[in-house]
């Protein structure tokens, strides 16, 4: 048996129809650039994160840079984010040209310790970035707690977290404002790059509409330099359709990710936990093992992939080493980023798949 660490295809096979449909109905109305597709796909997002105002970009990261930016948070500033996040995160306040300033996890969650977020504020800092990692929201009560007492804003890196809860609410109706990203093996991916803020402040939306788009409020009157990093009306075309499949999807994901913990229990491997405050999506189902890269050789062997997200921390990647930061600064990130392993998950992962993949690993070890 091969197993994949994603499987497009299956994702695909029963809504090929559609896409394909939805596809003919932009290259017939040449709505190509900020077309139809793109302003439904948009109020349809927003009403599904239960918020007011949803803007499509070109990638997550655009998504939460412009979001900065329209925040005016740029050099002298500071945003605090998590250790361990993807170095989008990261980019998106480097690229303002703000500072980011690191916080490490919590051991359970993966996700930004709020209990470690307050030491990090200083005079400069100016918002903090909560990761949704893999699936599971932050505790963002506390956060949130914190934000109000120091005047900072929250923006929630909602990237791998579409369609999540945390006490009710969905991810990205928590904060001030909340980037997605819609790269392909996201719970709700196009069928390329592309990404989408979404908040309920108007004056936020519409100066990222702006930014997204040369800084047009009407077209050839700009009254900003700007961008060009609009979402293609043939990718939001694609994600209605999925957008109705969504929480079908992360209903089976999470189905199967109780399925991979139960059968693990007995493995020597630590699973991911469910944090009683909200929904997990599983994104990633994410393992932690003392045995990673002969665990991973051993289950290649046997057809089953995996990966690694993220090996490496943010601040002893090459590109951050101005930050100052040195190794042992972020003991759980790092000690982790040494363990972690993603098994196969995805909606259409049958038990039978399950199995094989628990029993190969077992098998490594037993």
């Amino acid at each position: 048996m091969n197993i994949p660490l994603v499987d497009l295809s299956a994702q695909h096979k029963s809504i090929l129809g559609e896409i394909n449909k939805a596809i003919s109905e932009v290259i017939k109305t040449n709505g190509y650039i900020l077309g139809e597709a793109v302003e439904l796909f948009e109020e349809e997002f927003a009403r599904y994160c239960e918020v007011d105002y949803a803007v499509g970009v070109d990638s997550g990261t655009s998504a939460l840079e412009l979001v900065l930016r329209a925040w005016d948070i740029g050099e002298g500033d500071e945003v605090i984010t998590a250790a361990n996040t993807f170095i989008a995160t990261a980019s998106a306040i480097a690229f303002t040209g703000a500072k980011p300033v690191l916080v490490d996890i919590e051991e359970s969650t993966y996700n930004i310790d709020p209990n470690k977020i307050e030491s990090a504020i200083t005079e400069k800092t100016k918002a903090i970035i909560p990761v949704h990692l893999y699936g599971q929201p932050a505790d963002m009560e506390p956060i949130l707690d914190i934000a109000k007492k120091h005047n900072l804003k929250v923006l929630e890196d909602s990237c791998q977290a579409h369609g999540a809860f945390y006490k009710g609410k969905r991810a990205g109706s928590i904060g001030d404002a909340a980037a997605f990203s819609f790269y392909p093996a996201k719970n709700l991916g196009a069928l390329g790059d592309g990404g989408i803020m979404v908040t309920n402040d108007p004056e936020l939306a519409e100066k990222v509409k702006m930014l997204r788009n040369y800084g047009q409020k009407e077209k050839y009157n700009h009254l900003f330099l700007a961008y060009n990093r609009r979402l293609d009306s043939i990718h939001a075309a694609v994600l209605r359709v999925k957008l109705k499949e969504l929480d079908k999807w992360n209903k089976s994901r999470n189905k199967n990710a109780k399925i991979y913990t139960e059968k693990l229990k007995e493995a020597p491997v630590i699973t991911p936990i469910e944090a009683d405050y909200g929904e997990h999506i599983y994104h990633l189902y994410v393992i932690r093992t003392n045995d990673r890269k002969p665990l991973m050789d051993f289950m290649k062997q046997k057809g089953v992939s995996s990966g690694i997200h993220y090996p490496i921390p943010i601040h002893l990647q090459k590109a951050y080493s101005y930050l100052g930061y040195e190794k042992g600064g972020f003991p759980i990130s790092e000690e982790f980023a040494g363990k972690i392993m993603s098994l196969p998950m995805y909606a259409e992962l049958s038990e039978e798949q399950i199995e094989y993949v628990v029993n190969t690993l077992k098998s490594f070890y037993w």
